[in-house]
């Protein structure tokens, strides 16, 4: 296989098998390696679903992957062919890949108070439970972005979204999270969560989406 392209590595499942540990005879020609690759279903942090493909080349042959569950493989014969699987097949054939697969990322929206970078008490108890959670993975990105509602110009909403993630951002760093892995931006007024007029005020857009990878 000589290219994977236009997909994150955990969102494939392969094997290339090649000779084992023995050389072939001189008299055998060279075993052509057998490829086996199946494009796994991808979701958002909102649990969307996401469009992914990947080409899978071996010599001159190439085939796209492009839906979920589509696979590719070759025969004895060395030629790659397409076809989908089956949840359940892609389950039993790749059970031990799966296993180790990272896990899916997690995602979380927290509250501000009005025009402050200071979370609500509700989002309060919600920040400490993420910071738990969060704990048990094995290392991993975590990106905060912050919003505001519509009050208030698109500079000072600029300013203040960005405040609000860096406040989360700074408390998951005074947990000992490493300062490498935490992206903290602000998206202002331009991406609400329940669209309103300008200067109307919505509890529910002063908010930052965690999502942890």
């Amino acid at each position: 296989m000589n290219a994977l392209s236009r997909v994150a590595p955990w969102l494939l499942l392969g094997v290339l098998a090649g000779l084992g540990g023995c050389a072939p005879m001189p008299s055998a020609p060279p075993a052509k390696p057998k490829v086996s690759v199946v494009l796994l279903p991808q979701k958002d942090a909102q649990g969307q679903p996401i469009a992914t493909a990947v080409d899978v080349k071996t010599g001159p042959q190439s085939l796209t992957l492009d839906q979920p569950f589509a696979l590719a493989e070759s025969g004895a014969n060395g030629q790659l062919s397409q076809r989908t699987a089956s949840a359940d097949e892609v389950q039993a054939r790749y059970a031990d890949l799966l296993r180790v697969q990272p896990p899916s990322a997690e995602s979380a929206t927290l509250n501000f108070l009005p025009n402050k970078a200071e979370l609500t008490p509700e989002s309060e108890q919600q920040l400490a439970e993420l910071i738990l959670r969060a704990r048990v993975r094995a290392g991993g990105e975590i990106v905060v972005v912050g919003h505001t509602d519509r009050t208030g110009t698109l500079e000072q909403n600029d300013a203040l979204s960005l405040k609000r993630a860096q406040a989360i951002a700074a408390r998951f760093k005074a947990q000992g999270f490493p300062e490498a892995l935490i992206t903290a931006v602000g998206r202002g007024e331009r991406e609400p969560l329940i669209p309103t007029a300008d200067e109307v005020e919505e509890p529910r857009n002063r908010r930052a989406d965690i999502i942890i990878r």
